[in-house]
């Protein structure tokens, strides 16, 4: 299966795949305003033994068969500093 990547140039590494190029109707029309202009990043084939750097590329395919998109947000980082390191400093 082919998939279509484009970045959100209005939120940060936020990913949108599309099972076909450029079919932005797809996407309902409140998610279209809170990402923004899209920008092509990536075609991609998405074969059962496919690795993807953030997601499984399973459930990618099971969207894109479905909805025909899926949404990748970014990933939430702790803030290490944050943490009870358990002083009274």
């Amino acid at each position: 299966m082919q998939a279509y990547v484009y970045k959100s140039l209005r939120k940060a590494d936020t990913y949108v795949y599309l099972a076909k190029r450029d079919e932005f109707a797809r996407l309902p029309e409140h998610l279209r305003t809170q990402l923004g202009t899209l920008q092509f990043v990536l075609e991609v084939a998405l074969t059962p033994e496919r690795k993807l750097a953030r997601g499984d590329a399973a459930v990618v395919r099971e969207n894109l068969a479905a909805r025909g998109f899926h949404l990748q947000f970014p990933t939430t980082l702790d803030d290490p500093m944050t943490e009870d390191w358990g002083t009274d400093a």
